[in-house]
């Protein structure tokens, strides 16, 4: 598929029958603002001023004049938006202006750098970026060919219109009585995000509009969300998590939610209270400066959602914990807790009524209870699953077996009661704070720079993001500054958060199977702090005993 021109369709093949037939996103926050026009949705509180209101009604309004002015620009449906902001009240008007006339909303990491901020421009074939003031020339540096760049001005500026094809936001407001809505249509494309995988690139998975409605949902209903709960909103907005758990779900639902630029520990509770939030999605960063805080008797908090059940956590603040499993491809909780006791703390939650759930060994056989095996997941593509990985029909097909089956990566045990508890990512992934990050996508940078050298990057247990980068490069007699060297090229072509915390030169590395690089003993080193001179003797004798890495534990 050639990105950079004019596609043949802009909908995916949707089954005849499903539950948003004749609707769209933009129908649903219709809908919402008809029924409540004058409740507020969505709260901006930034960290350093006063909160900003938009009713329902309002950012109807807003988003209107915004879809207007898309359209006055020449873009049209099916056509790609790049969105390259943090948090901001401009993303969602812009993110709901694209869905309005059915173009694809592209939403990138705000820590991006300029080589994969380029990628995904030119792997999306997108025609117009709208960003912040401080991503302005980066944007332009990655991809000098946009037909034109919409900018926020910084906080407290005055928002005015660049030079040449640059505009200010202010100027993206374009006529509403000019605009021509398409009809809802729930095959149409809604939005890509680019989530990494197992490749040295990150995929863009492709949503349609019934995607988008049935995370709105189908996320308020296993959270069990009331028209009168409160969103706090701070993970960031280009992730699943926040759109999909938090603001579609609030739409569906005729909630509200208060969006803050990013986590605050210093003020959570202040803001929390202050704006009566009921409703938090935890990560490890966010639960255990919850957990060291001291929560005020006033807080409204019922619910908090994360990846497991804390109860620890849920007893100190006297709130109930939904816990889930979900991922980018399968829109909303394809695992999530039922609200039956479980004695398991860790437990992500039981099989969603929603979907298919099957974890196998690796012969394909179902595992029994206590056992560890590879998850699957099976639904409706376009519906309850991604429609397709965006231009990459290989690894669209690699995911998803004859029968549908999606492979999730991710390995899980199956508890006796029918609950499951995550046990590790099959697909060779970290978990840097709220990221994902393939170490392919790290080793894929430090391999032009060390050449043959056999290297791999790993996990080391973090206090604070549960794990960072760590990369090991066989050369015995690295030369000087190599170790910089390696640091400085991850620095220029990658986010911040995927550079290494360190580089381990080695005479040699553990192997396993096949002679691939021995992750899991890699990962246990780091883990347990263990001498690397000592483990090196061991893998050094491994090798000699038995080349194919059968000998070596674990």
């Amino acid at each position: 598929m050639n990105t950079q021109t004019k596609l043949a369709s802009t909908r995916f093949d949707l089954p005849e029958i499903h539950p948003f037939v004749g609707a769209d996103v933009w129908s649903m926050l219709n809908e919402s603002a008809a029924a409540v026009p004058d409740k507020e949705l969505l709260t901006w509180q930034p960290f350093d001023a006063e909160p900003v209101v938009w009713t329902y009604a309002t950012f109807l309004a807003e988003c209107r004049e915004i879809a207007a002015g898309l359209q006055a620009r020449g873009i049209q449906a099916g056509d790609r938006v790049v969105i390259h902001m943090e948090n901001c009240p401009e993303f969602l008007l812009a993110w709901f202006a694209c869905a309005a006339i059915h173009a694809v909303a592209v939403t990138t990491n705000s820590r991006s750098s300029v080589d994969e901020l380029a990628y995904y421009i030119d792997n999306s074939g997108a025609r117009a970026a709208i960003t912040q003031a401080q991503f302005a020339g980066l944007v332009r540096e990655a991809a000098p060919g946009l037909e034109w760049v919409s900018v926020v001005p910084h906080a407290g500026e005055t928002d005015t219109t660049a030079v040449a094809t640059e505009e200010s936001f202010a100027a993206l407001h374009g006529d509403p009585a000019q605009l021509v809505l398409p009809e809802p249509d729930p095959a149409a494309w809604l939005c890509i995000q680019y989530t990494s995988g197992t490749t040295s690139r990150p995929k863009g998975v492709l949503w349609t509009q019934a995607n988008g409605l049935w995370s709105a949902r189908v996320n308020a209903l296993h959270e069990g969300l009331l028209a009168s709960d409160v969103h706090l909103v701070y993970l960031p907005l280009f992730h699943t998590n926040a759109m999909g758990y938090s603001v579609l779900a609030s739409i569906w639902a005729r909630a509200r939610f208060v969006l803050t630029p990013k986590w605050s520990t210093s003020r959570f509770w202040d803001i929390s209270v202050a704006h009566g939030c009921t409703w938090l999605s935890l990560v490890g960063l966010s639960s255990r400066a919850i957990m060291d805080s001291t929560p005020p008797e006033n807080h409204s908090y019922r619910a908090f959602g994360s990846g497991a059940s804390n109860p620890i956590l849920e007893e100190k603040c006297g709130v109930e914990s939904v816990n889930w499993w979900g991922m980018t491809e399968t829109v909303s909780h394809g695992i999530i807790s039922d609200g039956r006791a479980t004695k398991l703390p860790g437990s992500i939650g039981r099989a969603a009524p929603e979907y298919e759930i099957a974890v196998r060994r690796p012969d394909g056989t179902s595992v029994v209870p206590g056992e560890t095996g590879d998850l699957y997941v099976r639904g409706i593509r376009g519906v309850s699953l991604f429609a397709e990985y965006w231009n990459n029909p290989e690894a669209t097909a690699e995911i998803f077996d004859a029968e549908g089956w999606m492979a999730t990566g991710d390995l899980v045990r199956l508890n006796d009661d029918g609950s499951f508890t995550f046990m590790d990512r099959a697909k060779d992934m970290l978990k840097i704070g709220a990221e994902n990050v393939a170490a392919s996508e790290i080793e894929r940078v430090i391999q032009q720079v060390v050449g043959t050298a056999e290297i791999a990057v790993v996990g080391r247990p973090d206090d604070s993001l549960d794990e960072v980068p760590v990369v090991f490069v066989v050369d015995p007699s690295p030369a000087e500054g190599l170790a910089d060297h390696i640091i400085d090229a991850c620095r220029k072509q990658l986010a911040d958060f995927k550079v290494p915390r360190a580089v381990h030169f080695v005479r040699v590395l553990p192997h396993s199977t096949l002679n691939k690089v021995n992750k899991v003993e890699l990962r246990r080193l780091l883990a347990e702090g263990a001498s690397l001179s000592e483990a090196q003797d061991r893998w050094e004798i491994a090798d000699k005993s038995d080349p194919s890495g059968d000998a070596l534990p674990g």
